[in-house]
């Protein structure tokens, strides 16, 4: 009797340790479902939705709906919507094609613009192939500009062009050149090569240079060079060093070995030290 009853009350506590195991398991079932439900995946058990949540899912997929044919995503179902919504999403589309229409990105049906829409559509086209025509990108129908635009183009085209033979960079076609602005551009080259020599740079042409530019670069060199020495740098060519600046180096390093073994910080090779730095080490 004593024994049915331990078993009884094994029993009984065994369930009370799994009860919340099971309780919260089962909301935690229920909201993957749901979940499962609102995204249209294919594991979504409907039956197993509360009519508050079936309310809920109807809700959620209908602004789905219209969330997808006000942005022109998949899938849409017009037949779906209500008549309020469909006249939103119409007045949305008339928007999207006029500013379509207007800034050249999109798809854009002039069939469906009022006059007024299609006249500062045609202004705005306008506009963009002036804008593009004076800078030289995107397409240029120069047949539609006017006697004083197609003026302003060339004038544009050409500073534009000297712009590009004086910094070097883009499409310079010298030819168009007046022999004051060539001047300009040659001035602006030999200024840019030199500056590319002096500072170790590639496109450096030495032939271009003056003499005092070379004295000046090769000075400017040499100082970059003792200085990567200095530091230590894998850029060092020991065989541009002077006598007086090898031999300041040498003495530099000995003074950086001899103070890493002293202190025993850094790179130490007791061999280079003298026998006097040797015995003033202190002892292990």
């Amino acid at each position: 009797m004593k024994l049915t009853r331990r078993k009884y009350l094994l029993a009984a506590s065994f369930t009370l340790t799994l009860w919340p195991i099971l309780l919260f398991a089962q909301p935690s079932d229920n909201t993957q479902n749901l979940d499962a439900c609102k995204a249209g995946r294919d594991t979504c058990d409907a039956s197993k939705l509360t009519q508050t949540e079936q309310a809920n899912l109807a809700l959620a997929r209908r602004a789905s709906n219209v969330s997808n044919c006000r942005n022109g995503f998949d899938p849409c179902d017009r037949s779906k919507l209500t008549q309020p919504e469909a006249t939103a999403l119409a007045v949305a589309d008339h928007q999207r094609d006029v500013s379509a229409c207007n800034t050249g990105l999109g798809s854009c049906d002039p069939s469906k613009l009022t006059t007024s829409e299609a006249r500062d559509s045609s202004l705005a086209r306008h506009r963009r192939n002036l804008a593009d025509c004076k800078d030289g990108i995107g397409d240029c129908d120069r047949s539609q500009l006017t006697p004083s635009e197609a003026a302003d183009v060339n004038t544009a085209v050409h500073d534009l062009n000297l712009s590009d033979c004086k910094n070097g960079a883009g499409r310079c076609d010298l030819s168009t050149l007046t022999p004051s602005e060539t001047k300009e551009v040659a001035v602006a080259d030999n200024r840019r090569n030199a500056q590319n020599c002096a500072n170790g740079w590639d496109e450096c042409d030495r032939s271009k240079l003056t003499l005092v530019e070379v004295q000046q670069i090769d000075n400017s060199s040499h100082r970059r060079n003792l200085s990567a020495c200095k530091d230590g740098q894998e850029t060092c060519d020991y065989s541009q060093l002077t006598s007086a600046e090898t031999t300041q180096l040498a003495d530099a390093e000995h003074r950086r070995n001899y103070t890493a073994c002293l202190k025993g910080v850094g790179y130490c090779d007791p061999s280079r030290l003298t026998t006097e730095e040797a015995h003033s080490l202190p002892r292990p």
